[in-house]
Protein backbone atom coordinates (compact mmCIF):
# COMPACT_ATOMS: atom_id res chain seq x y z
CA UNK A 1 0.00 0.00 0.00
CA UNK A 2 1.14 3.74 -0.87
CA UNK A 3 1.00 6.22 1.55
CA UNK A 4 -0.27 9.64 -0.02
CA UNK A 5 -0.74 13.07 1.62
CA UNK A 6 -3.96 15.05 2.11
CA UNK A 7 -3.73 18.65 3.17
CA UNK A 8 -5.96 20.91 4.60
CA UNK A 9 -6.04 24.27 6.54
CA UNK A 10 -5.31 24.09 10.10
CA UNK A 11 -7.59 26.82 10.68
CA UNK A 12 -11.07 25.80 9.16
CA UNK A 13 -13.69 25.36 10.96
CA UNK A 14 -16.00 23.94 7.88
CA UNK A 15 -16.76 20.03 7.28
CA UNK A 16 -15.90 20.40 3.63
CA UNK A 17 -12.66 19.57 4.18
CA UNK A 18 -12.91 16.86 5.84
CA UNK A 19 -15.61 15.04 3.97
CA UNK A 20 -13.50 15.47 1.34
CA UNK A 21 -10.97 13.85 2.87
CA UNK A 22 -13.05 11.01 3.91
CA UNK A 23 -14.47 10.56 -0.11
CA UNK A 24 -10.97 10.39 -1.61
CA UNK A 25 -9.48 8.36 1.23
CA UNK A 26 -12.65 5.78 0.36
CA UNK A 27 -12.26 6.28 -3.54
CA UNK A 28 -8.66 6.02 -3.86
CA UNK A 29 -7.95 2.53 -1.60
CA UNK A 30 -9.14 0.67 -4.31
CA UNK A 31 -6.06 1.77 -6.40
CA UNK A 32 -3.28 1.15 -3.38
CA UNK A 33 -3.07 4.58 -1.54
CA UNK A 34 -3.73 5.66 1.58
CA UNK A 35 -4.52 8.78 2.06
CA UNK A 36 -3.12 10.50 5.28
CA UNK A 37 -4.54 13.94 6.81
CA UNK A 38 -2.66 17.08 7.90
CA UNK A 39 -2.59 20.22 8.32
CA UNK A 40 -0.87 23.23 6.86
CA UNK A 41 0.95 24.07 10.01
CA UNK A 42 2.37 20.20 10.63
CA UNK A 43 4.54 20.20 7.38
CA UNK A 44 7.63 22.03 5.79
CA UNK A 45 7.29 24.66 7.99
CA UNK A 46 10.85 26.36 7.54
CA UNK A 47 14.04 27.08 5.92
CA UNK A 48 17.08 26.66 7.83
CA UNK A 49 20.33 28.46 7.56
CA UNK A 50 21.84 26.31 4.85
CA UNK A 51 18.87 27.45 2.55
CA UNK A 52 17.34 23.86 3.10
CA UNK A 53 13.58 23.09 3.47
CA UNK A 54 12.43 21.88 6.51
CA UNK A 55 9.99 19.74 8.34
CA UNK A 56 8.14 16.64 7.48
CA UNK A 57 9.65 13.67 5.57
CA UNK A 58 8.14 13.95 2.47
CA UNK A 59 9.60 10.46 1.24
CA UNK A 60 7.05 8.00 2.18
CA UNK A 61 4.20 9.98 0.11
CA UNK A 62 3.82 9.12 -3.43
CA UNK A 63 1.87 12.30 -3.82
CA UNK A 64 -0.18 15.05 -2.52
CA UNK A 65 -4.10 16.07 -2.14
CA UNK A 66 -3.75 19.56 -1.73
CA UNK A 67 -6.82 21.34 -0.54
CA UNK A 68 -5.76 23.98 0.71
CA UNK A 69 -4.79 28.01 -0.51
CA UNK A 70 -1.49 28.13 1.17
CA UNK A 71 0.47 28.63 -1.78
CA UNK A 72 3.80 29.09 0.75
CA UNK A 73 3.41 25.30 1.80
CA UNK A 74 2.01 24.34 -2.12
CA UNK A 75 5.53 25.94 -3.21
CA UNK A 76 7.47 24.41 -0.28
CA UNK A 77 6.09 21.03 -1.19
CA UNK A 78 7.12 21.42 -4.87
CA UNK A 79 10.10 22.64 -4.29
CA UNK A 80 11.10 19.61 -3.22
CA UNK A 81 9.56 17.50 -5.52
CA UNK A 82 6.27 16.37 -4.33
CA UNK A 83 3.27 15.90 -7.32
CA UNK A 84 0.26 18.14 -6.07
CA UNK A 85 -3.08 17.88 -6.85
CA UNK A 86 -4.05 21.01 -7.48
CA UNK A 87 -0.12 22.53 -8.63
CA UNK A 88 1.01 25.69 -6.66
CA UNK A 89 0.68 27.94 -9.52
CA UNK A 90 -3.06 26.79 -10.37
CA UNK A 91 -3.95 27.64 -6.51
CA UNK A 92 -1.98 31.07 -6.77
CA UNK A 93 -4.46 31.80 -9.43
CA UNK A 94 -7.21 31.23 -7.81
CA UNK A 95 -6.79 32.05 -4.65
CA UNK A 96 -6.78 35.85 -5.93
CA UNK A 97 -9.77 37.07 -8.20
CA UNK A 98 -7.85 39.64 -9.83
CA UNK A 99 -4.57 37.28 -11.13
CA UNK A 100 -7.70 35.03 -11.64
CA UNK A 101 -9.30 37.12 -14.35
CA UNK A 102 -6.20 38.84 -15.29
CA UNK A 103 -4.91 35.04 -16.43
CA UNK A 104 -7.96 34.27 -17.98
CA UNK A 105 -8.06 37.88 -20.14
CA UNK A 106 -7.33 37.72 -23.89
CA UNK A 107 -8.85 34.38 -24.09
CA UNK A 108 -12.08 35.01 -25.63
CA UNK A 109 -13.71 34.25 -21.98
CA UNK A 110 -16.88 36.18 -21.19
CA UNK A 111 -16.28 37.93 -17.48
CA UNK A 112 -17.93 40.51 -15.75
CA UNK A 113 -15.91 44.05 -16.37
CA UNK A 114 -13.65 44.07 -13.63
CA UNK A 115 -11.82 47.20 -12.27
CA UNK A 116 -8.72 46.59 -10.01
CA UNK A 117 -8.45 48.58 -6.82
CA UNK A 118 -4.55 50.19 -6.95
CA UNK A 119 -3.08 48.58 -3.80
CA UNK A 120 -2.91 51.35 -0.89
CA UNK A 121 0.02 50.57 1.62
CA UNK A 122 -0.37 54.51 2.66
CA UNK A 123 -3.23 54.65 5.34
CA UNK A 124 -4.12 57.52 3.07
CA UNK A 125 -7.80 57.68 1.38
CA UNK A 126 -8.60 56.36 -2.13
CA UNK A 127 -8.85 59.47 -4.21
CA UNK A 128 -12.32 60.71 -5.07
CA UNK A 129 -11.19 60.87 -9.02
CA UNK A 130 -10.55 57.06 -8.84
CA UNK A 131 -13.89 56.24 -6.95
CA UNK A 132 -15.40 58.62 -10.12
CA UNK A 133 -13.90 56.75 -12.45
CA UNK A 134 -15.05 53.46 -10.94
CA UNK A 135 -18.94 54.85 -11.37
CA UNK A 136 -18.23 55.85 -14.80
CA UNK A 137 -17.72 52.44 -15.56
CA UNK A 138 -19.94 50.45 -13.52
CA UNK A 139 -23.71 51.75 -12.97
CA UNK A 140 -25.41 50.87 -9.58
CA UNK A 141 -25.39 48.64 -8.23
CA UNK A 142 -21.76 47.20 -8.91
CA UNK A 143 -20.67 44.04 -7.12
CA UNK A 144 -17.37 44.77 -4.58
CA UNK A 145 -15.32 41.79 -3.61
CA UNK A 146 -11.83 41.38 -1.46
CA UNK A 147 -9.66 39.34 -3.40
CA UNK A 148 -9.04 36.25 -1.43
CA UNK A 149 -12.16 35.01 -0.07
CA UNK A 150 -14.39 31.62 -0.64
CA UNK A 151 -17.91 30.59 0.21
CA UNK A 152 -19.09 34.23 -0.58
CA UNK A 153 -17.68 35.64 2.09
CA UNK A 154 -16.06 39.23 0.84
CA UNK A 155 -18.40 39.62 -1.34
CA UNK A 156 -20.61 42.79 -1.36
CA UNK A 157 -23.63 44.69 -3.57
CA UNK A 158 -23.02 48.46 -3.31
CA UNK A 159 -26.49 50.15 -4.37
CA UNK A 160 -25.14 54.24 -3.94
CA UNK A 161 -22.19 56.28 -4.25
CA UNK A 162 -22.44 56.04 -0.35
CA UNK A 163 -22.06 52.27 -0.18
CA UNK A 164 -18.89 52.47 -2.51
CA UNK A 165 -17.07 55.49 -0.59
CA UNK A 166 -18.04 53.25 2.52
CA UNK A 167 -17.06 50.13 1.31
CA UNK A 168 -13.35 51.89 0.06
CA UNK A 169 -13.09 53.36 3.27
CA UNK A 170 -13.16 50.48 5.14
CA UNK A 171 -11.00 48.25 2.39
CA UNK A 172 -8.18 50.73 1.68
CA UNK A 173 -5.17 48.07 2.93
CA UNK A 174 -7.21 45.05 1.72
CA UNK A 175 -6.80 43.95 -2.04
CA UNK A 176 -10.33 44.43 -3.77
CA UNK A 177 -11.48 44.64 -6.97
CA UNK A 178 -15.25 46.16 -8.45
CA UNK A 179 -17.40 43.99 -10.93
CA UNK A 180 -20.35 44.67 -13.28
CA UNK A 181 -23.67 43.19 -11.57
CA UNK A 182 -24.75 40.05 -13.58
CA UNK A 183 -28.42 41.18 -12.81
CA UNK A 184 -30.28 38.27 -14.83
CA UNK A 185 -28.41 35.99 -12.58
CA UNK A 186 -29.67 37.96 -9.06
CA UNK A 187 -29.32 34.90 -6.77
CA UNK A 188 -28.49 32.05 -8.60
CA UNK A 189 -25.39 30.43 -11.22
CA UNK A 190 -24.20 27.59 -12.33
CA UNK A 191 -21.04 25.17 -9.88
CA UNK A 192 -19.32 22.71 -12.65
CA UNK A 193 -16.87 20.34 -11.58
CA UNK A 194 -13.70 19.69 -14.24
CA UNK A 195 -10.92 17.04 -13.26
CA UNK A 196 -8.52 16.76 -15.68
CA UNK A 197 -9.83 19.57 -18.33
CA UNK A 198 -13.01 17.43 -18.62
CA UNK A 199 -16.10 18.09 -17.24
CA UNK A 200 -17.55 15.96 -14.70
CA UNK A 201 -20.93 17.24 -13.24
CA UNK A 202 -22.69 20.58 -12.82
CA UNK A 203 -25.51 21.83 -10.62
CA UNK A 204 -27.79 25.25 -10.48
CA UNK A 205 -27.08 26.81 -7.24
CA UNK A 206 -29.83 28.94 -6.08
CA UNK A 207 -30.10 31.36 -2.78
CA UNK A 208 -34.25 30.87 -1.52
CA UNK A 209 -33.27 34.59 0.80
CA UNK A 210 -33.22 37.13 -1.25
CA UNK A 211 -29.37 37.32 -1.47
CA UNK A 212 -27.74 37.89 -4.36
CA UNK A 213 -25.24 35.28 -4.04
CA UNK A 214 -25.48 31.68 -4.58
CA UNK A 215 -22.96 29.99 -2.38
CA UNK A 216 -24.12 26.90 -0.45
CA UNK A 217 -22.29 28.75 2.88
CA UNK A 218 -24.69 31.62 2.04
CA UNK A 219 -27.88 30.17 2.07
CA UNK A 220 -28.14 28.67 -1.60
CA UNK A 221 -29.51 25.85 -2.34
CA UNK A 222 -27.95 22.84 -4.86
CA UNK A 223 -30.05 21.82 -8.36
CA UNK A 224 -30.04 18.97 -10.29
CA UNK A 225 -30.02 20.31 -13.81
CA UNK A 226 -28.84 19.71 -17.33
CA UNK A 227 -25.57 22.06 -17.99
CA UNK A 228 -25.30 23.13 -21.33
CA UNK A 229 -23.07 22.67 -23.89
CA UNK A 230 -21.61 25.83 -23.86
CA UNK A 231 -21.39 26.00 -20.27
CA UNK A 232 -19.40 22.72 -19.83
CA UNK A 233 -17.11 23.74 -22.63
CA UNK A 234 -15.92 27.02 -21.03
CA UNK A 235 -15.17 25.77 -17.61
CA UNK A 236 -13.42 22.91 -19.52
CA UNK A 237 -11.71 26.12 -21.37
CA UNK A 238 -11.36 28.17 -17.82
CA UNK A 239 -9.84 25.07 -16.33
CA UNK A 240 -7.39 24.03 -18.82
CA UNK A 241 -5.77 27.40 -19.14
CA UNK A 242 -5.29 27.85 -15.18
CA UNK A 243 -3.84 24.37 -15.30
CA UNK A 244 -6.28 22.74 -12.95
CA UNK A 245 -6.57 19.01 -12.14
CA UNK A 246 -9.60 19.55 -10.23
CA UNK A 247 -11.98 22.64 -9.98
CA UNK A 248 -15.02 24.15 -9.29
CA UNK A 249 -16.04 26.91 -12.36
CA UNK A 250 -19.01 29.43 -11.34
CA UNK A 251 -20.85 30.67 -14.19
CA UNK A 252 -23.87 33.18 -14.23
CA UNK A 253 -26.40 33.77 -16.70
CA UNK A 254 -25.96 36.79 -19.04
CA UNK A 255 -29.39 38.21 -20.21
CA UNK A 256 -29.55 35.86 -23.20
CA UNK A 257 -28.71 32.50 -21.28
CA UNK A 258 -25.36 32.59 -22.51
CA UNK A 259 -22.73 31.83 -19.33
CA UNK A 260 -19.98 34.21 -17.88
CA UNK A 261 -17.50 33.57 -16.09
CA UNK A 262 -18.01 34.67 -12.13
CA UNK A 263 -14.89 32.62 -9.79
CA UNK A 264 -12.84 29.40 -9.84
CA UNK A 265 -12.07 27.53 -6.99
CA UNK A 266 -9.06 25.51 -6.65
CA UNK A 267 -10.64 23.46 -3.54
CA UNK A 268 -14.25 23.31 -4.36
CA UNK A 269 -15.61 21.03 -1.82
CA UNK A 270 -17.59 17.45 -2.60
CA UNK A 271 -20.34 16.65 -0.39
CA UNK A 272 -22.62 19.68 -2.17
CA UNK A 273 -21.94 18.44 -5.43
CA UNK A 274 -22.34 14.71 -4.54
CA UNK A 275 -25.63 14.98 -3.13
CA UNK A 276 -27.44 17.02 -5.69
CA UNK A 277 -26.05 15.09 -8.81
CA UNK A 278 -25.68 11.48 -7.12
CA UNK A 279 -22.39 11.68 -9.51
CA UNK A 280 -19.05 10.09 -7.89
CA UNK A 281 -16.82 12.63 -8.18
CA UNK A 282 -14.33 11.87 -5.85
CA UNK A 283 -14.29 8.00 -7.87
CA UNK A 284 -13.72 9.88 -11.10
CA UNK A 285 -10.51 12.30 -9.45
CA UNK A 286 -9.27 9.20 -8.08
CA UNK A 287 -8.96 7.38 -11.52
CA UNK A 288 -7.05 10.58 -12.36
CA UNK A 289 -5.06 10.99 -10.04
CA UNK A 290 -4.14 7.02 -10.55
CA UNK A 291 -3.84 7.80 -14.27
CA UNK A 292 -1.29 10.79 -13.62
CA UNK A 293 0.57 9.10 -11.51
CA UNK A 294 1.39 5.93 -13.47
CA UNK A 295 2.01 7.94 -16.34
CA UNK A 296 5.38 9.36 -14.12
CA UNK A 297 6.31 5.57 -14.08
Amino acid sequence: MKRALFIFNAYSRQSGPQRFYERMKEELLPYGYLLEAKTNREILNYIDKKGDIAGIDLSPYAFCLYLDKDEYVAAMLEKEGMRLFNRAESIRLCDDKMLTHIALAKENISMPKTINAPLNYSGYESSNSFLSEVEALLPYPMVAKENYGSLGKGVFLLSNHDDLVAFEKSHWNVPHLYQEFIRSSFGFDHRIIVIGGHYVAGMKRVNLHGDFRSNLAQGGQGEKVDIPFSYRALAEKVSTLLKLDYGGVDLLDDANGNPVLCEVNSNAFITGIEETTGINVAARYAAYIDETMRAKE
